[in-house]
């Protein structure tokens, strides 16, 4: 388990310095194609624009919670829907390209359905995994007190 955790940070320390250098020579190979002026400008326009649609998805998305709870069903899809949005505004104010693209992609529905069912996915695979190793663990533990 604590290999499993070393791992996770080393992979958060690498994209934490990965992305911000893709991000600069993004800018820069765009900036020396269309200008520097205009690529701020265009950093500018995909923030301003990309907030306002995942504030309008995000809208979309509490009201279908609130119809599901209406329904008393749990909004558990509505809810990391929302999570997902609010994670896709947070990249889409980061300047940058790269960023930009992983928020717009998050806004859009079908894409924002597929990063979720994936994620989901490799988390029901990984309890999964964990539950198997639990139960093994029970396992000899009744079987090593049957022995004594």
């Amino acid at each position: 388990m604590q290999i499993q955790i070393s791992r996770q940070m080393n992979a958060i320390l690498l994209l934490i310095i990965c992305i911000p250098l893709i991000e600069i020579y993004l800018m820069i190979k765009v900036g020396g194609v269309i200008g520097a002026f205009s690529t701020i400008f265009l950093i500018f326009f995909t923030a301003v624009t990309g907030v306002y649609f995942a504030k309008l998805a995000g809208l979309n998305t509490i009201r279908s919670g609130f119809n599901q709870l209406i329904r008393n069903e749990i909004p558990i899809y509505e809810i990391i829907s929302g999570a997902a949005l609010a994670f896709a505004a947070l990249l889409l104010i980061l300047p940058g390209f790269l960023t930009d693209l992983i928020g717009f992609l998050l806004i859009i529905p079908t894409t924002r359905n597929f990063f979720i069912s994936s994620i989901s996915f490799k988390l029901k695979n990984k309890k999964n995994n964990n539950n198997e190793d639990i139960i093994e663990g029970s396992i000899d533990e009744q079987h090593h007190h049957k022995d004594e």
